[in-house]
């Protein structure tokens, strides 16, 4: 294991190290560096990949109150530290909207950006009072096995193993819960910003997922220039996850068209 002081606190991160070209994966909400095993495998051959734990979630403790304009300050600091200088980024789901923030905060070090299941907006307000009474039960412990349930099916997908995950969440200090959820919350819509970021993006979305509506993938990839959508049949919201082989496949192509290797 891997850490970094930096301004914010201890970081945990992943590197594998070496000379090649760097690769950055921002994971979901609750989720940490370790939703990214499939990938970091198969690109580890051919590029570094850092993969690191956010403010409250894997290792990674949180400290107050904080923004994702602060998680991406976070990555150019983790970065800095260890002596990376230009990179690709992944983001899935709320890593996507740190992802933006990078891009907008240090457009001279991104070369490209990816997004798993993400969008530029901000939470759906139709959904936010059923999260937010989901924060409140998750606080006061109030059938927390049935919770959990019911968020692996929301994050994960129905059609994806989230064993892993849940027996992890329900280890979590619920303290750590609405700290994280006001981050994701509180975002506001990038959209009309969209247009300033001018490296290649490649935008990847489930075609069940239910946490961010399809539509909104295509909202993001038309702002940033990125084409089509990738679809991937039958994911949920952690399309990663769900269908690794397929998110593998075009995560590849797109750094090999874009990585000059």
């Amino acid at each position: 294991m891997a850490y970094a002081d930096l301004k914010a606190g201890r970081f945990h991160y992943k590197d594998t190290g070496g000379d090649l070209p760097a690769v950055v994966f921002s994971h979901g909400f609750l989720m940490d560096h370790e939703m990214f095993e499939s990938q970091v495998a198969a690109l580890a051959s051919q590029y570094r990949c850092i993969a690191w734990d956010q403010r409250g979630h894997g290792l990674t403790e949180v400290r107050g109150k904080h923004s994702f304009w602060d998680s991406a300050a976070d990555v150019g600091e983790l970065l800095d530290s260890i002596g990376v200088g230009r990179f690709f980024h992944v983001g899935m789901s709320q890593g996507g909207f740190i992802g933006l923030r990078v891009a907008l905060n240090m457009p001279d070090r991104v070369r490209g950006l990816i997004f798993i299941d993400s969008q530029a907006g901000q939470e759906d307000p139709n959904a936010t009072p059923m999260y937010e009474a989901m924060v409140q039960a998750w606080v006061a412990g109030q059938e927390r096995e049935n919770l959990v349930e019911t968020v692996a099916q929301i994050i994960c997908g129905p059609n994806t193993d989230h064993g892993f995950w849940t027996s992890r969440w329900l280890g979590l200090d619920p303290d750590v819960v609405p700290v994280i959820f006001e981050t994701l919350t509180t975002r506001e819509d990038l959209h009309n910003r969209l247009s300033e970021i001018t490296c290649p993006a490649l935008v990847i979305h489930g075609t069940e997922d239910t946490a961010i509506p399809f539509e909104r993938a295509r909202a993001l990839a038309k702002g940033l220039r990125a084409g089509d959508v990738v679809q991937v049949e039958g994911a949920g919201h952690s399309a990663n996850l769900a269908d690794p082989l397929t998110v593998n496949h075009a995560i590849k192509d797109f750094l090999t068209a874009h990585a000059g290797i």
